[in-house]
Parts: C-alpha cells; structure tokens; sequence
C-alpha cells in the first residue's frame, strides 16, 4: 500500500505576492492578504464589521489628531513574508509620507472580529508581536468587548511562539488610552457596532 504524497506548502514572499498581482493573477481588490508566506481570505464584510471598522476609524482619527493618520483595511509592511491588510491602523504622519512604500510601524493595529477570532488571536497577534508593534488590540465582535495586547514578547520557556506578554478585555463601559496618545481615553462603547 502506497502512502499519500503530501503536497509541499509555498511560502509566498513580498516580492512574489506583487508580482501575482502585477501579472493578475489577483487583484489588489482581492480578499487577500499575505501573512507569514500564506495567502489568506480576509473576512467577508457583513454589516457589522463594516461599521465596526467606520467606528473605530472616527474614534481614532479623534483621539490621535494631527500628525498622524488612521488607514483601513490598507496594506502594512510587517516583513519579507507579511504584508496584512488591518481593518484600522494609525500611522504617524500624513497619506502623501507613503507614496512610495507601506507604512511598517504603526502605532496601534486594530482587528475587528467575529468569524475571524480565532485568527486574530492566534496568527496575526503572533505577527504583530514578532514585527513589535507595541499596541495590538482585538474589537470582539462575539463577546462585544475590546481585547488589548501589549509588550511583544519573544519565543521562550514560557511561550512557543511569538506573542504580548500584557493583554487584557475591556467591557463596553470601560475606556481606553492608546499607548501613543496616553492622555486620550476613547469608550469602548464608541468601536462596538
């Protein structure tokens, strides 16, 4: 008896997802984003994740103000194999600062979640951590809560992957700063739909 061959798994790069798109085999419109070499389909836009992503925009665009700029679902430069497109991020700056190339540090990365939970636990918080992004938070859509992460922490005896070492879940009436606007507190009730 023959055992099945298990097909390999290609890690895509940077370069080698551009080029699919510049030969159209996707399009930049495409549900897709690269994260560590893979290919995955984003999470469709019902109606609730739709104005999730509105809300948190606005209250971000509010508690940052001037010198900075919130981006939705918008391509971000993680490493050679990531380039995910976050619901929200904030980026110092203005649109024009990132003619020429994605932003690659972010001040805040904000995920809205429901089918996806589970991804963003696990994959993208492991990205995130592993590029340092010191401010990773989760709107929960299930649970309607805020799930912050913070202090990337390396692979070690206390974790097999790279992950925060401070997360914490903040219910609708509890407000936040992000680490980047200390002085700033936006209700969570403001990014829940």
């Amino acid at each position: 008896m023959k055992h099945a061959v298990r097909p390999g798994l290609h890690r895509w790069t940077r370069l080698e997802y551009e080029r699919l798109i510049d030969h159209d085999f996707l399009r930049e419109d495409d549900p897709i984003e690269l994260l560590d070499g893979l290919l995955l389909v984003k999470e469709p836009q019902h109606s609730r994740h739709r104005t999730a992503v509105l809300l948190v925009a606005k209250a971000l665009e509010r508690a940052f103000g001037e010198g900075w700029f919130v981006q939705t679902q918008s391509p971000l430069i993680l490493d050679d194999r990531s380039e995910p497109e976050p619901d929200v991020c904030v980026v110092q700056g203005v649109p024009r600062d990132y003619v020429d190339a994605h932003p690659t540090r972010p001040a805040l990365v904000v995920e809205i979640a429901d089918s996806s939970l589970r991804l963003a636990r696990g994959r993208k918080a492991a990205a995130y951590a592993r590029a340092r992004i010191a401010d990773y938070w989760i709107v929960n859509l299930i649970d309607r809560v805020l799930e912050t992460h913070r202090e990337p922490a390396r692979p070690g005896p206390a974790r097999r992957h790279w992950g925060y070492a401070a997360t914490a879940t903040h219910g609708a009436d509890a407000a936040i700063a992000p680490l980047a606007a200390p002085s700033t507190r936006i209700p969570v009730t403001d990014l829940l739909p």
